[in-house]
């Protein structure tokens, strides 16, 4: 069958397999081209949404997810560290927002939280949430009633990650399933807050794998607000340490093939920059990668440096996107005590509970 040759304005989600495998398989200058024409209807090509993620709990986790250096299973060196104190977030926060971040993720290493951690991640995001940023967590699954709790803490955005296609899932993960993970994404979706799900390439997948993930991405009811498109980072200790290296090609192809699916969505280049040069970061954002994280790490891997980035933005003449808030900074720093308070007064009826 022929690929796209005008992509269509309508967005769709009833994606056939052999229309994505064409759509990868397209001429590499046939492919940027559409997808550039794509990003251009529905975002500013200049502009890139800019996060910061921030590890609140690390290690220890009890899945084997084979490209991950925060399982209990491997051994890889990583230091296991409880969950952060809100204030310690907080001055995380703050200091993403001072280098341009405008939306503050927060991730930990759990297979779901538990009832008692509930308090102080719940008063993490409304601590963030008041100095005027996005916020989004990764906390594993959730049930309704968690989903539930944080969306009526003011949680913008929840990530949770496909990983791969459906087929090839049980070669990267056996600990929980392929439809866990759906049924948490649809507890998000449920409870109002924005979809942050995407996977990631270059674990000795096939074309066919990479089409099946998004094709299980791109026909969801509603499109993930934001696709995460991740590279693998090997890190020794991992069943995946030796895995061979995707042709960069690949990766900036599944990005292609990502906005032309999900037009609406951001498309985040994520893990893995900081082994790619420039060139092939600007070849990203032309794809229609629109959205990055930024800082000295994504939660235990290396990420590049800040002014790096800049200075890459600076060279392609891109602006970070700008998210409008309105509190001032007194209000700001009320919000953030009342919060620490109300966690106080969780954590001692929870205790005198025990």
């Amino acid at each position: 069958m022929n690929a796209l040759v005008n992509p269509p304005e309508v967005i769709r989600h009833d994606w056939r397999r052999d229309e994505i495998l064409a759509l990868l398989s397209l001429p590499f200058n046939d492919l940027l081209f559409q997808a550039q024409t794509v990003h251009r209807r529905y975002f500013n090509p200049n502009e890139v949404q800019v996060s910061t993620l921030c590890s609140i709990k690390t290690g220890a986790c009890p899945e084997d997810c084979a490209y991950c250096p925060q399982s209990a299973r491997y051994d890889t060196g990583l230091e296991r560290e409880k969950l952060l104190a809100i204030e310690k977030v907080i001055e995380e926060a703050k200091a993403a927002k001072a280098t341009g971040a405008t939306r503050f993720c927060m991730g930990a290493a759990w297979r779901s939280p538990k009832a008692k951690d509930m308090p102080y991640v719940i008063s993490m995001v409304q601590g963030v949430k008041s100095l005027g940023m996005e916020t989004c967590m990764t906390l594993g699954m959730l049930d309704e009633q968690q989903a539930k709790d944080l969306a009526s803490a003011g949680l913008d955005y929840y990530n949770h990650n496909l990983d791969t296609s459906p087929e090839y899932y049980g070669e990267i993960i056996t600990t929980r399933t392929y439809q866990d993970r759906l049924d948490t994404l649809a507890n998000v979706r449920n409870a109002g807050m924005k979809v942050c799900c995407g996977g990631i390439v270059g674990m000795g997948e096939e074309k066919t794998d990479r089409a099946g993930l998004l094709q299980q991405l791109a026909n969801m009811p509603e499109h993930p607000e934001s696709v995460p498109i991740n590279m693998l980072v090997k890190v020794e200790g991992t069943p995946l340490e030796s895995e061979a290296d995707l042709d960069p090609f690949d990766f900036i192809r599944t990005i292609a093939v990502a906005r032309i699916l999900m037009p609406a969505s951001h498309v985040r280049l994520s893990a893995g920059r900081e082994k790619m040069n420039d060139q092939t970061q600007a070849l990203a954002f032309f794809a229609g990668a629109n959205s990055i994280f930024y800082g000295e790490k994504l939660l235990t891997t290396a990420n590049p440096e800040t002014s790096k980035d800049m200075q890459l933005f600076k060279r392609l003449g891109i602006n970070p996107e700008a998210y409008e808030v309105h509190e001032t900074e007194a209000e700001q720093e009320e919000m953030i005590a009342h919060q620490l308070h109300e966690v106080q007064m969780d954590s001692l009826f929870y205790n005198a509970a025990k």
